[in-house]
């Protein structure tokens, strides 16, 4: 497996998956870091999405910081934040000032409206691409679909607190995974 040689490559690494991935930058990260430059392997990513999910704050910030420290510490922390964030931060800026102009013109609203549902395409091609990758992840696919079509009722359906969602459906998780792994 490959690692960022230096602090420099991994702020660019991180900026350059930034600035691609306007509306939905895991799908982005998943094509930079595993396939494009072989940081991670799938489950790795996976195991880094599913902790930086759980974790307080963007998923993509908890996994930058996350993958950063593995393999410079906390400068490379540090790093990783810096280079996701530091681009876009002035771009949305500039775009903040400039929308209270435009914001009321009708393609602008609908360009808008047009970019969420590709983002939602994204997320989607994004877990079609990482199922492979839960062959071997211990809960097995009955499990984890299970789970997965849990969460998606009580949190997209049901509109229950994510909070209550994840201690008992994400509790339930860790349990039968640490089930199937202590009988070995």
């Amino acid at each position: 497996m490959n690692r960022p040689e230096s602090l420099g490559q991994l702020f660019g690494a991180f900026n350059r998956l930034a600035l691609q991935g306007f509306g939905g930058v895991l799908p982005v990260a998943q094509r930079e870091l595993v396939e494009r430059r072989g940081w991670l392997t799938p489950e790795e990513f996976l195991e880094l999405l599913s902790l930086g999910q759980v974790l307080p704050g963007p998923n993509i910030v908890n996994m930058a910081m996350m993958i950063g420290q593995r393999f410079h510490g906390l400068p490379g922390a540090y790093t990783a934040l810096a280079g996701l964030m530091a681009a876009p931060l002035v771009i949305v800026l500039l775009l903040a000032a400039t929308f209270g102009q435009i914001g009321h013109i009708p393609w602008v609203a609908g360009a808008l409206r047009g970019m969420g549902i590709v983002a939602a395409g994204l997320v989607l091609s994004l877990a079609v691409k990482l199922a492979p990758a839960l062959r071997r992840n211990p809960l097995g696919w009955i499990w984890g679909g299970a789970l997965a079509a849990g969460t998606f009722a009580a949190v997209g359906v049901l509109r229950w607190p994510m909070v209550g969602v994840v201690l008992v459906l994400g509790g339930t998780g860790y349990a039968r995974a640490w089930w199937r792994l202590s009988r070995g």
